[in-house]
């Protein structure tokens, strides 16, 4: 018996869900990557910008409202040097405790 042709709106439909379950995957496959390799993810996440300036930003793999995605980097402007630069994120092992209150005193604009 021969199969019934699907009809565009299937294949559509079957498209997004496979491009969805995709991007959910990589998503989570980046998560995994950067909680293995010792890095936070999240609302605070302490970041260093390319002159060594400290500050937490919101980092989500996968996502970024305010900055534009290189890869590890991002291009976002730093709050500490008010300069638009490439940040990535510190290590949480490379982080002393002065370190970590120092980048907890400056933080970027929480609103995209």
């Amino acid at each position: 018996m021969a199969k019934k042709p699907r009809t565009t709106r299937e294949g559509r439909r079957k498209r997004l869900v496979r491009t969805a379950v995709t991007v959910m995957g990589a998503i989570a496959l980046e998560t995994v990557y950067m909680k293995k390799r010792g890095y936070a993810v999240g609302l605070k996440t302490v970041v260093r910008c390319r002159d060594g300036h400290l500050f937490t930003t919101i980092w989500i793999p996968g996502a970024s409202f305010k900055a534009v995605r290189l890869g590890a980097l991002r291009l976002q402007y730093c709050p500490v040097g008010h300069h638009f630069t490439a940040v990535r994120p510190v290590k949480e092992a490379e982080l002393t405790v002065e370190m970590r209150e120092e980048a907890a005193l400056c933080q970027d604009a929480r609103i995209p």
